[in-house]
């Protein structure tokens, strides 16, 4: 009985990003770097613009001051000089600086300090005026904020900027800015705080009548800046805190969906290793319609051919024992016969027995041999271009002297120009057509014709080989390719063929992805038609 065979079936090749799990993996791995890479640019312009507007309106206010000062703090010396009044200015620095919460410092026009919002008393005393918080009890985020201020000063810093200085006697050389409102223009700095803070200032010049008599700095920290950011810092972590919890439930998910259908089909698979009985199927996923599914089905194909082979291989078994049971019958029967016969011919036709079941034996082992070894050499053997023109009419060659003494007739028909090339093994492809060709000598009448033909239709060349012999009993067209099937011509001596040629014929074809029928002539006769897929 020969191997039953399935269709094969091609599996889909996903491109890489439209494969069903190339995109959940994605989307879990990119997830949480996308809204962090965001999330960090986001902060970072969105600090530089807050130093912009801080800027832009300490500037605003810096003007309005200096406006103030020029028009009230500022009394005519000489003819045409101007100076500052350090009494009035420094009354007019604190009133205008306090609404706004900012630091004021005047510089007079040889860069003394004349006056200071922060300062209270004469001369021979100075008091630094510093806010201080709220009684009331801070707020949940008001302390995170402080907690977070501490974490901060253990954080990389930005060494970019320059570093504030607090100088007990201030002159205008000390601040950059300050020195450029000197010449009439308006100028500001940011610098970094021991703590890791900013200070912002801003200077503009102080002006009557178009004569720079001082320059007005404004000074205010970054709190409002680090307040902002530190709103947008939680609101990144409640965006990360959904992301992360995003990113789990999909985790999960994909768990459920990729890692707990690999175990099942795993331990599936250990089962069958394991030689467990054929109950435990590998489980179906194919209504998944991704890689998995593919999977679930070639380990399913996989293991439904594996027992296909263990019931062909038993099969097999059994029919060599039978078919080699028989001559040792015999033999045994013609030995203890001979054994008992003192007639010297009927010993010596007894003896002819013997040496005809030897051969038989002989033969038959050859070929079980040889059907044994097709699949493991078909699978190890690498395969090249075979050009079957060039092969038809050498087999017709070699043949039509071997059958020359029963003027037995070989005719070639295949298309010239069109060398039929095959991708296989080319030792394997010589043993079918030789096979059948063997076949259609056995069977074809004296002065018979024997007809080998090779075309391409389509993807695919067909070869034939047709005889005018008696044919083909009805209903054995398929059951001459099964193992030991002998259906022999007349006249031949028992024993001679082993009835292996054809199945072995069928496991080549089939092993080059092609497919092997046999059908009788109208006009009287065999053929039989062998397809392969032609080379590319």
């Amino acid at each position: 009985m020969s191997e039953p065979t399935l269709p094969r079936r091609r599996l889909p090749r996903w491109r890489l990003l439209a494969s069903p799990l190339t995109r959940r993996i994605l989307l879990v791995n990119l997830l949480a770097p996308i809204v962090l890479v965001v999330g960090v640019f986001y902060l970072d312009r969105y600090k530089q613009g807050l130093i912009r507007a801080e800027l832009d309106g300490l500037g605003t206010q810096a003007e309005m001051v200096a406006g103030a000062i020029g028009e009230g703090a500022v009394f005519e010396e000489e003819a045409g000089f101007f100076e500052i009044n350090p009494d009035m200015a420094q009354q007019m620095v604190r009133r205008l600086s306090e609404p706004a919460k900012f630091r004021a410092r005047l510089f007079g026009s040889v860069g003394e300090l004349a006056a200071d919002s922060r300062v209270v008393g004469g001369a021979k005393g100075s008091i630094y005026i510093e806010e201080l918080p709220p009684p009331t009890p801070p707020h949940w985020s008001d302390r995170l904020a402080r907690q977070w201020d501490r974490w901060s000063r253990w954080m990389p810093r930005d060494d970019s900027l320059p570093l504030y200085r607090e100088h007990p006697n201030a002159r205008a050389d000390d601040f950059e800015e300050v020195m450029t409102a000197m010449a009439g223009r308006a100028a500001w700095a940011v610098r970094s705080r021991k703590n890791g803070s900013l200070m912002l200032s801003v200077a503009v010049p102080v002006q009557r009548y178009k004569q720079v008599v001082g320059a007005l700095l404004i000074t205010a920290d970054g709190a409002n800046i680090a307040r902002s950011l530190f709103q947008v810092r939680i609101a990144i972590l409640e965006a990360f805190a959904v992301s992360l919890a995003l990113t789990i439930g999909v985790s999960l998910y994909m768990a459920g969906t990729i890692a707990r259908p690999i175990r099942r089909l795993a331990l599936a698979a250990e089962r069958v290793r394991h030689g467990q009985g054929r109950v435990h199927a590998i489980p179906d996923l194919s209504r998944r319609k991704d890689e998995i599914g593919e999977l679930s089905l070639a380990l399913k194909e996989m293991t439904e051919a594996l027992w296909r082979r263990m019931d062909a291989i038993e099969a097999f078994a059994a029919d060599v024992a039978h078919e080699i049971k028989n001559p040792l019958t015999s033999l045994r029967s013609a030995v203890e016969t001979a054994a008992r016969i003192e007639d010297p011919e009927k010993r010596a036709r007894l003896m002819a027995i013997v040496l005809d079941d030897v051969g038989r034996l002989d033969r038959l082992i050859s070929d079980i041999s040889d059907a044994s070894r097709v699949d493991a050499e078909m699978s190890r053997a690498e395969t090249g271009p075979v050009t079957l023109s060039a092969m038809l009419d050498t087999m017709a060659e070699i043949y039509s002297g071997i059958a020359e003494d029963r003027g037995l007739r070989f005719q070639v028909e295949r298309p010239t120009g069109d060398s039929l090339v095959v991708q296989g093994i080319e030792s394997r492809l010589v043993q079918v057509l030789r096979n059948l060709i063997a076949n259609a000598v056995s069977f074809s009448p004296e002065g018979g014709r024997i007809v080998l033909a090779a075309r391409r239709d389509g993807g695919r060349i067909v070869l034939t080989v047709e005889d005018q012999g008696p044919g083909i009993p009805e209903g054995k067209l398929e059951s001459v390719f099964e193992r030991f099937y002998s259906e022999r011509p007349e006249g031949e001596k028992f024993g001679t063929h082993s009835g292996l040629g054809l199945s072995i014929s069928r496991q080549i074809v089939e092993a080059h992805g092609g497919t092997i029928r046999a059908e009788n002539r109208g006009q009287g006769g065999a053929r039989f038609t062998v397809g392969l897929p032609a080379s590319s």
